[in-house]
């Protein structure tokens, strides 16, 4: 069992950066970030594998958010530039509990999730 904690959620202006870490208590594979908004599913923000070579955004944040890992710590960041109202939600931290071919999207991939951290940017 991989234990994960986020953290470095907050609020922000629009047009502020936040950076999200989340740091897993083993050995990890695929990480990944989602987040869920006020009466919304949780859906895909990005991803990346062990290599940190191999990573994936949805559309919405391409340019503007980055996912880095540093495996010595067992740990992944999300850092996120030019921030969005609608970029408000809570973001999760989600790892997978084996090693897949591709990046992985779907939430059912992963099988360790993180509390969540709020994310709230202001108009």
């Amino acid at each position: 069992q991989v234990q994960l904690v986020e953290s470095g959620g907050g609020l922000v202006q629009a047009g502020g950066s936040l950076r999200l870490s989340c740091a897993a208590s083993g050995r990890t594979y695929s990480m990944g970030w989602f987040r869920q908004a006020p009466g919304k599913e949780r859906v895909f923000v990005a991803a990346i594998r062990w290599s940190g070579v191999d990573t994936n955004y949805v559309e919405s944040v391409k340019g503007r958010f980055t996912i880095s890992r540093d495996n010595a710590k067992n740990t992944v960041y999300l850092r996120m530039n030019s921030l969005k109202p609608e970029d408000t939600a809570v973001y999760y931290c989600a790892a997978a509990s084996r090693s897949y071919g591709s990046i992985r999207r779907q939430a059912d991939d992963y099988a360790y999730w993180g509390q969540g951290t709020q994310v709230t940017v202001s108009s």
